[in-house]
């Protein structure tokens, strides 16, 4: 089979893939509804009952859109960081911006205990999505004016780790003063979530979602160039500063966005990149960039239906499930990859 043929085919199984992801989501839950009346809900019908139409609608439908934009958002800043920086270890969080994002939650949860007459005017959906954000883009903003200055792509990762450092050890010492309730709610949004945005919401995620992805999209040359080493890149017409500063930016703005909406979500960055190399045994990334979005998306799906425990009440934190379920398909893809396991 030709490459092309092959790629169609590859494409064609993620499609199936992420459809199946996508209503398998839809489908299970703590309510049980048969998958006929979440079709039939989900093209316009009425379904047997008022109320699975409401769970359908207002609840699950945002929470699977919600999966589809952070899991492929994820990915492709994962795969923009591993190319840039040529390094597999590199996701989307390296430059510090989760961090931020982190920084700008506990500032709002933790910070507000301290003040307890003004804490249930301040906490809210939407305020801990806008102080998320500041903190994540206030981060962002400092490394793209220090990658001004530093040529250099490793000293850069190295900023980013204590851009992450520093905000790490202020989200400790405000833990440190702050009230138990205050703490564990933080904690909580720490583990990660995508089932909390309303369609308002979900609409600003999309605008996130789609300006980071158009920049991404316009660097794909340059990328490609990049495969082969800077001196290459520079002589086939690529400029490094400008792929540098769109590459940051798109990056935070996909990586910061996300973590603003859905808290911190590990794994999904780091390894969907290296399942789609190794799906497609292809490095260009005119045909990744579709791929890690596909395979994000679909992944992310997977985990959360996982962390719903259908049938049940219970619901486990999506980070957890997100490493469970991946990082053992990643081992066992590179040992077979490898040669090592048959």
């Amino acid at each position: 089979m030709n490459p092309k043929a092959s790629h169609t085919v590859h494409f064609s199984l993620m499609g199936l893939l992420l459809a199946a992801a996508f209503l398998l989501n839809l489908g299970l839950g703590s309510a049980s509804i048969p998958f006929s009346d979440t079709l039939s809900i989900l093209f316009g019908g009425e379904g047997s009952g008022e109320s699975w139409r409401y769970i359908i609608w207002e609840y699950r439908l945002p929470k699977a859109l919600t999966a589809v934009l952070a899991g492929g958002g994820l990915a492709l800043s994962g795969l923009l960081m591993q190319t840039f920086f040529r390094n597999p270890l590199a996701g989307p969080f390296v430059l510090g911006i989760s961090s931020g994002a982190s920084l700008g939650a506990a500032l709002l949860i933790l910070g507000a205990s301290l003040l307890p007459w003004s804490a249930a005017f301040l906490l809210s959906d939407a305020s801990l999505a806008v102080a998320s954000s500041l903190g994540s883009f206030a981060v962002l903003a400092v490394v793209l004016a220090v990658s001004v200055r530093l040529k250099d792509a490793m000293a850069l990762l190295i900023v980013g780790l204590m851009f992450g450092s520093i905000t790490g050890a202020l989200v400790t010492v405000l833990a440190s003063f702050s009230q138990a309730e205050a703490l564990q709610q933080f904690v909580f949004w720490s583990y990660g979530s995508v089932g909390n945005l309303s369609w308002e919401q979900l609409g600003l995620l999309l605008v996130l979602c789609l300006a980071g992805g158009i920049m991404a999209l316009s660097q794909i040359k340059g990328l490609n160039a990049l495969l082969l080493g800077e001196k290459y890149a520079t002589s086939m017409g690529t400029s490094l500063p400008r792929l540098r500063f769109w590459v940051i930016l798109a990056t935070g703005i996909l990586a910061g966005g996300i973590t603003a909406f859905t808290g911190p979500i590990a794994f999904i960055g780091l390894a969907v990149p290296h399942l789609a190399r190794l799906w497609l045994t292809t490095s260009d990334h005119r045909r990744l960039f579709p791929a890690v979005l596909i395979v994000g998306a679909s992944l992310m799906l997977i985990c959360d239906t996982v962390a719903q425990l259908p049938y049940s009440s219970y619901v486990l934190p999506i980070n957890a499930i997100t490493s469970v379920i991946g990082a053992p398909v990643v081992i066992w893809l590179l040992l077979r990859r490898s040669k090592m396991l048959f």
